[in-house]
């Protein structure tokens, strides 16, 4: 089969055949479809310290994808061949306290495919069986490709009630852009998303019905202002990774406001605790994705209206591979989907 593989400890993928995967008595063999490029996956291209520090080489990279499945491990029961399907691509251990109380997202044995674990960014994927998540017929191969960081944006915007609240998200990469969708399906009042890439926050405006800032040309106060809000915002989504956005969201949230952290910052930041502390403000990282509560929530919003097409920029043949990771790199794109077919 056609692989993507970060063969060599430098920067790249490289396109090589290897043997279709093997499935033990518990695992199915997926014919993967469409995959979605992920900021993991430029970490790996660019191989930067944290890829070189985690990934073994050579390595099966990718882990957003639809497909279906075609064999069957001899122990699998409930699902079928030809069953169009993602999946949750962190591979649980089931032997720790939060395993054990089905907590399973929360488990430190978790491996990642296409991290620790050979990927999707291929033509042929085995994976347990558990792990798999049938698609119903209403959501296709190009939206279930995307679940996996969807997923990510729903765990974490579905951290806080927001019905009826105001809602700041900082980064308006394509995560934030999905979550900023989310919380006005789910009844927020307000949602402002921030960021200084314009290209980001055009295409925000389109996606989702939220207000786009560029903080290099606009203070955040003078928007509070103009939609009559009277202490700051309720609830932040963390999703840049930069410790000036988080500053900017805890001085613009009310007394006891509540952050979800997604972005993940380079290295040690500073961090003002005596602010965050008087104003009593609640701080939640968030990793993954709820196994399974999170995929059966993005799953109900989507047949029932929530539309994140429009995240995706970009599709590519998978054999233009690099011009679909020049896409990601350059900053002006959202989604990028490789089409395995």
């Amino acid at each position: 089969m056609k692989a993507l593989v970060k063969a060599r400890p430098e920067p790249g993928l490289w396109m090589e055949r290897h043997p279709v995967p093997e499935i033990g008595p518990d695992d199915v063999l997926i014919r993967v479809h469409k995959t979605g490029i992920c900021g993991t996956d430029i970490h790996i291209w660019n191989w930067d310290d944290w890829a070189a520090k985690t990934v073994p080489v050579p390595m099966i990279t990718g882990h957003e994808f639809a497909g279906e499945i075609v064999e069957l491990g001899r122990d699998v029961k409930g699902l079928s061949i030809g069953q169009r399907c993602s999946g949750e691509g962190h591979l649980i251990g089931h032997q720790s306290r939060q395993s054990r109380a089905g907590k399973f997202h929360l488990d430190p044995a978790t491996r990642g495919i296409g991290v620790n674990e050979q990927g999707a960014f291929a033509e042929y994927l085995r994976l347990p069986a558990f792990n798999v998540v049938p698609l119903p017929d209403g959501i296709d191969d190009e939206i279930g490709a995307i679940l996996d960081p969807l997923g990510n944006a729903v765990h974490t915007a579905l951290s806080f009630d927001l019905v009826g609240e105001d809602v700041l998200i900082t980064g308006a990469g394509p995560i934030g852009i999905m979550a900023a969708a989310v919380a006005r399906h789910v009844g927020a009042r307000h949602v402002v998303i921030t960021d200084i890439n314009q290209d980001r926050l055009d295409l925000a405006a389109r996606v989702a019905d939220v207000i786009p800032v560029n903080v290099a040309t606009q203070e955040l106060r003078e928007v509070e202002g103009a939609l009559k809000m009277k202490e700051g915002f309720d609830v932040g989504l963390e999703m840049s990774g930069n410790q000036i956005a988080l500053d900017q969201m805890v001085e613009n949230l009310v007394m006891g406001g509540r952050i979800a952290l997604l972005g993940i910052p380079p290295g040690k930041s500073p961090v003002d605790w005596s602010r965050i502390v008087f104003k009593a403000i609640t701080l939640k990282g968030v990793y993954g994705r709820e196994i399974f509560e999170t995929w059966y929530k993005m799953i109900a919003m989507l047949e029932n209206g929530l539309d994140v097409r429009g995240v995706i920029t970009h599709r590519f043949a998978v054999d233009d591979f690099r011009d679909g990771f020049a896409a990601t790199l350059s900053g002006r794109s959202g989604k990028v989907v490789l089409d395995w077919g």
